[in-house]
């Protein structure tokens, strides 16, 4: 009987466990966690060295061999990867290369050297400067953000110079606990000039990009072949549209439009020279010009998506990270399915509140199997202030997370408002 290989997960945690469990060669699979999500997400600070470190003793020191080390994570999980995978001889695309992508400010150079009519004006910007202040880098309206955080955290639409003075003192007190760890990083980088001196505690300003349909594009690249194997749409709610409400699959969106940004895909992550890995690019569809927008790229499967794929397409896409760590050509199902359509829908708020009530597991319980194809996850708890949500982005609180099948659109609408009407989640408001 042939040995189980060794798959090592960075920030590995239950929920996602039982997603690796599914796939369809689990059984010849051992999976270990290279530090739980707790350790890695959920501390005042990412630690980077504990990861760099001590990830690559562990690693080291496992008395079989190593098969894989993967993770679904975004920062700092998806930008340590290619160092944690060089320490122990496996294959991995470059450190640059993922970098090329995860920082906002040689990402959009790299953008304009292949697609640039695809890309808004942009800049770099030091908010620790009040040079900022007296010479906005960008005509109003722009977003500001730093070069690398998530979820759009500290990022920020600037409409005047009273907003520019408001994100800068919100950039400054909070950018560190990216902007640190991520220096950390880029120190195993070379750097070109132009991106040498545009650190962690630097910014990006991007031209206002809010007229379209949105969409995220699933892919990886295999050898020199660039493939796309889903295309999710993403709409947003909130103060100037700046929180995602749901992401829906599969895409609504034309063919000829999906046709144009696959072969912006495929040109650009060839240009970066990516190899071997997964990405998600997401884009804007201006639908009444017919323009094309690229926003950001992300080095990694969406764990957003991943239940979507599921239920449309009959496995969860860990498959295509994990077929790709372990060198074999990716073999991912289509339609195959319980549901011809999903979607996960973001419950929020816009005010800080105390959560005062939250649903029990039997009522969790109850919900998901009066509702075939729903699953709920509630992400605060009871007595907890809204605002100590971590990495939230700047204009509102997500409280949790509904993943629902269905096979139309109108079932899948029907069946969120039943469940947000019976969902026992409830808040006081602090304003007085």
């Amino acid at each position: 009987m042939a040995s189980k290989l060794n798959i090592f997960v960075v920030g590995l945690d239950d929920v996602h466990l039982a997603q690796l469990r599914t796939l369809p060669d689990a059984s010849g699979y051992r999976f270990h966690a290279l530090f739980t999500h707790a350790e890695l997400k959920e501390q005042d600070q990412f630690p980077v060295l504990m990861l760099l470190e001590e990830g690559v003793q562990r690693l080291k020191a496992f008395p079989e061999r190593v098969d894989a080390v993967v993770g679904y994570w975004d920062f700092p999980v998806s930008t340590v990867l290619p160092i944690l995978r060089q320490a122990v001889g496996l294959p991995t695309t470059s450190l640059e290369s993922i970098l090329k992508c995860e920082h906002k400010y040689w990402s959009r150079l790299v953008q304009q050297e292949v697609a640039p009519d695809q890309v808004p004006a942009f800049a770099a910007v030091d908010p620790l400067s009040d040079d900022v202040l007296r010479r906005p880098p960008l005509p109003f309206p722009f977003w500001l953000k730093p070069v690398k955080s998530v979820l759009s955290h500290l990022g920020f639409r600037v409409t005047d110079h009273a907003s520019l003075q408001r994100a800068i003192r919100r950039i400054r007190a909070g950018i560190s606990r990216y902007a640190l760890p991520f220096n950390r990083i880029l120190e195993h980088a070379t750097l070109p000039a132009a991106v040498k001196h545009v650190g962690g505690h630097h910014c990006i300003a991007e031209a206002i990009i809010s007229a379209g349909r949105q969409c995220t594009v699933e892919g990886y690249v295999w050898k020199d072949e660039v493939i796309v194997y889903g295309v999710i749409d993403s709409l947003r709610e909130g103060p100037e549209g700046s929180s995602f409400s749901r992401y829906q699959y599969p895409s609504e969106l034309p063919g000829h439009v999906i046709d144009r940004m696959r072969d912006v895909c495929r040109r650009l992550m060839r240009h970066i020279g990516y190899r071997d890995a997964p990405f998600n690019i997401e884009f804007f569809w201006d639908e009444p010009h017919d323009h094309i927008w690229l926003l950001e790229i992300n080095t990694r499967i969406s764990k957003s998506h991943a239940p979507l794929f599921f239920m449309v397409d009959g496995c969860y896409h860990h498959k295509i990270m994990l077929d790709l760590a372990l060198q074999r050509a990716p073999d991912f199902p289509c339609r195959r399915g319980t549901f011809a359509r999903a979607a996960k829908i973001m419950l929020r708020r816009y005010e800080d509140a105390l959560v005062t009530r939250v649903p029990s597991a039997d009522e969790i319980r109850r919900l998901e199997v009066d509702n075939p194809g729903v699953t709920v996850q509630v992400l605060v708890r009871e007595g907890m202030r809204l605002s100590s949500l971590r990495d939230q982005d700047s204009y509102s609180y997500e409280v949790a997370v509904l993943f629902i099948g269905s096979n139309s659109d109108a079932a899948l609408e029907a069946t969120y408002q039943r469940v947000v009407e019976n969902l026992p989640l409830e808040f006081s408001s602090l304003s007085s």
